[in-house]
């Protein structure tokens, strides 16, 4: 075997799932992170369609199980805690806006590391400054000061992926902002959720949703129509003064959220938006996640995608280990119309998240009303099959 030696960036979701898959195969995976330990909190990501059988297959299912949310499904409300609309997590057959199977981020990404830390090489603190191709390799300069060469390097870090810029270009080329913001962060139990996902939104396009978590708290999420900010990624104050500026005014839970926000150490805030690729691999890089076709989260298939595509990835990989050229294009292949209709936006795309005035705020929560019934059940459960759109190769 030629390709043997794998160099991935990020070890999130994406990363360790190639990881677990390349070793299995027989390659030889290395993960570079860039923050100093696994990423703890993060909001919840869902296992859904075809990405629920990859990890059956990885022998994993009943690990995620036994550490997945119990949510009952997804609640708006008004500013005074009234329901004024609700979808179970059993709708659609476990499919619908909250999956049956819901996980915290960290805990799922724990997971995927147990999983591969013993026979896979982790390297944290550090990340990728420069790529060098060669005739049977790429070598590779660390930020920290080392230089080493692989056979293959993978680019799974993110929508904001240092892999994709060295080897593509820079980002505005290839990230689609699509209209809004939005922030997760761990706060106390309000005490009010009854393992619901509850939601409120106020005229204005902000929504505000809180969701329940194992172990008294919970996960916070501030959301906002705005035209394209220009901020700081890292400038955490700055965003969150954006966000008090926002909420604020809004009532319902804003204030506790906004009080809990400034004390929480896994604070997240970024744009909507979206990754479009012309193609997923240059030479000997290849890309895989969010940094290859991040639907962003009104699609709510990012995990799905990161785990199918590290399956599909490593499949074709040990079908043609000598001929990596052919393995991507195939990758490509395989996995381009799955991705395609799961990067399609639902109903009104980000306003109808956070709709703009009290009058589709009413038409929004009619709509999600009326999801459950006929005929409105037949449209939605199609939509809600997208992440099933692959049939996968037993490599």
């Amino acid at each position: 075997m030629r390709n043997k030696t794998v160099l991935i960036s990020g070890a999130s979701i994406a990363g360790p799932a190639l990881a677990y898959w390349l070793r299995r195969r027989g390659f030889v995976p290395t993960v570079v992170e860039t923050a100093p330990a696994l990423r703890p909190g993060g909001h919840a990501v869902d296992l859904r369609g075809a990405a629920k059988e990859v990890v059956e297959r990885m022998g994993l299912m009943e690990t995620v199980r036994a550490a997945r949310v119990h949510e009952r499904g997804l609640a708006y409300v008004d500013a005074k805690g009234r329901l004024q609309a609700q979808l179970p997590a059993d709708a659609f057959g476990g499919e619908g806006i909250v999956a049956e199977i819901e996980i915290m981020r960290g805990d799922l990404t724990a997971i995927l590391y147990e999983a591969t830390k013993d026979d896979v090489e982790y390297i944290f603190g550090d990340r990728i400054t420069e790529l060098a191709e060669h005739s049977d390799g790429v070598k590779v300069t660390f930020a920290g000061g080392a230089v080493r060469d692989f056979d293959l390097v993978v680019g799974a870090d993110g929508v904001h992926s240092g892999v994709r810029r060295l080897a593509f270009g820079p980002e505005e080329r290839f990230v689609e902002y699509i209209g809004g913001y939005t922030a997760y962060f761990t706060m106390p139990d309000p005490g009010v959720l009854d393992e619901w996902f509850v939601m409120h939104s106020a005229p204005g396009g902000i929504t505000a949703g809180i969701r329940p978590e194992n172990g008294g708290t919970a996960k916070a999420m501030l959301s906002f129509l705005s035209p394209k900010l220009d901020y700081d990624r890292r400038d955490v104050a700055a965003q969150r003064a954006i966000l008090r500026e926002k909420f604020a005014p809004m009532g319902w839970k804003a204030p506790q959220m906004l009080a809990g926000m400034d004390g929480a150490e896994d604070f997240y805030f970024d744009s909507f938006c979206q990754v479009h690729m012309d193609t997923y691999a240059r030479g000997r890089v290849v890309l895989l996640g969010d940094a290859a076709f991040c639907g962003s989260p009104l699609v709510g298939l990012g995990t799905a995608m990161a785990i199918v595509g590290a399956y599909v990835l490593a499949g074709e990989l040990a079908a043609t280990p000598d001929d990596h050229a052919g393995a991507f294009a195939r990758y490509e292949a395989e996995l381009r119309p799955y991705v395609k209709q799961c990067q399609e936006l639902p109903p009104g795309g980000v306003k109808g998240f956070a709709p703009e005035s009290s009058l589709m705020i009413r038409m929004r929560n009619l709509s999600m009303n009326s999801m459950t019934k006929w005929p409105m059940r037949l449209f939605f459960a199609k939509l809600f099959q997208k992440a099933d759109a692959i049939t996968l190769k037993n490599y």
